[in-house]
């Protein structure tokens, strides 16, 4: 087996695209089961690239020099949105630089303290939600992620700036997170070509480009700057070993990469989470039985049965990659398959079963791994797994939502995996 390339579907590519688009579970789960643990596929996105679906072969990956495989080069298709300085575009010295200086405020007391921001936003959601009457959760929980962002990472202060700011993000994000945004960025090369709704999208995020540039001005200059514990104030203070702050250019693309990661990542994650446990009444009722590690291992169980992200991309680099007795060539993309991973790794994994997060041998980094992993494992993986517990909590202490159908179903939208429905739930008349 030395030497040669992986085994894999022999479709032609547009056929494959559009199962990856219609009905992706399915169709790389029958590949994976036919081919193996390493399938080669080609599609209009990519026309060769590898899936990887055993964790220690994950571990492979993972553990790779950083010059070996490039993370940065598999994000490309995020350039437009994201622009080409966020940390998640950028490999070698330019992406530890960038990831040294957004580190400090995702832990310790600072994360700790955006707890309180978090509650309130919870709150407020919950004030809006309809008695009696069916609604989607999904949207919801945008809003409320979105809240959260803005609150701690930029920092904005209520009022109508704020608003503004918030109303043009959702214009500006909406089209590309809908199903189809993910084809138009694929089929023109991440590039975004010059039809009239990519114009429209180019327009929208100039909108949102000129605020955050007048906010960064402003907030160069602000008084309090070293006062401020926003992420975003942060970051302006922020130097690197050398002494160099962070360009404009720079702090545009990071606030918008952790607006785009902290954000509609979160709120999915949070919707799926309700939408097992309003199906599960076992789960639920331990929840108020058992202490903040029962709920944590909630959260995490959720983020593993439903994958928010499907997986994950690094690029060869220098000379052939030597992958569990096979040859990836340079340049081709290298995906270890979250959802994969979190099905192959996992005995009965269709079940919704978070006490596996609690036995003398829980799922490790190559198991369990909704946000990658290696020196590439997502900023932000603490502040999102505090938010999704803070939210839950909040919720089942002030009310009980009851599920308005069956479960979802999952469907892809943009890079993300979403429940189809939007989590259909109903807030039932208190008693009298």
């Amino acid at each position: 087996m030395t030497g040669t390339a992986p085994p894999g579907p022999r479709l032609p590519a547009l056929l494959q695209t559009f199962a990856f688009l219609l009905a992706p579970g399915r169709y790389i789960t029958a590949c994976q089961r036919r081919y193996g643990d390493v399938v080669r596929f080609s599609t209009k996105f990519d026309s060769n690239f590898v899936m990887v679906f055993d964790p220690a072969i994950v571990k492979q990956v993972f553990q790779a020099p950083p010059d070996r495989l490039h993370a940065g080069k598999a994000n490309s298709l995020l350039g437009p949105v994201l622009g080409e300085r966020s940390v998640l575009l950028l490999d070698g010295d330019e992406h530890l630089r960038q990831r040294k200086l957004m580190l400090p405020p995702f832990h310790g007391k600072r994360l700790a303290g955006y707890a309180e921001v978090m509650r309130e936003a919870a709150d407020n959601a919950i004030d809006a939600w309809p008695v009696g009457r069916e609604f989607a959760l999904m949207p919801s929980m945008q809003l409320l992620t979105l809240e959260v962002i803005m609150r701690t990472v930029f920092g904005v202060e209520e009022g109508a700036r704020k608003d503004e700011l918030t109303r043009r993000i959702r214009a500006m994000l909406d089209p590309v997170s809908r199903r189809a945004g993910v084809v138009l960025l694929a089929m023109s090369g991440g590039y975004l070509g010059r039809r009239r709704i990519v114009e429209r999208f180019e327009r929208r995020r100039a909108e949102v480009d000129e605020m955050i540039y007048e906010e960064i001005a402003m907030r160069r200059t602000a008084p309090d700057l070293e006062e401020r514990d926003d992420v975003f104030s942060m970051l302006v203070l922020a130097r690197d070993e050398d002494g160099r702050p962070l360009s404009d250019g720079e702090l545009r693309d990071e606030l918008v990469t952790l607006l785009v990661a902290g954000h509609e990542t979160t709120a999915t994650g949070l919707a799926w989470t309700f939408d097992l446990l309003l199906h599960n009444p076992r789960v639920l009722a331990k929840i108020e039985e058992e202490g903040d590690d029962y709920l944590d291992a909630v959260v995490k169980e959720s983020l593993r049965i439903r994958a928010v992200i499907p997986g994950i991309g690094r690029v060869v680099q220098k000379e052939p990659f030597s992958l569990n007795g096979y040859e990836i060539p340079v340049g081709i993309e290298i995906n270890p398959s979250i959802a994969g991973v979190h099905r192959r790794a996992y005995p009965h994994h269709s079940e919704f079963r978070p006490e596996r997060f609690l036995e003398p041998d829980p799922p490790d980094t190559y198991t369990w791994i909704p946000f990658g992993g290696g020196v590439r494992r997502c900023l932000g993986a603490s502040f999102a797994l505090m938010e999704m517990r803070t939210v839950v909590r909040r919720v089942l202490e002030r009310t009980r939502l009851e599920p308005a159908g069956d479960p979802d179903k999952v469907e892809r939208r943009g890079i993300t995996m979403v429940p189809k429905r939007g989590v259909r739930v109903i807030q039932p008349q208190p008693p009298s």
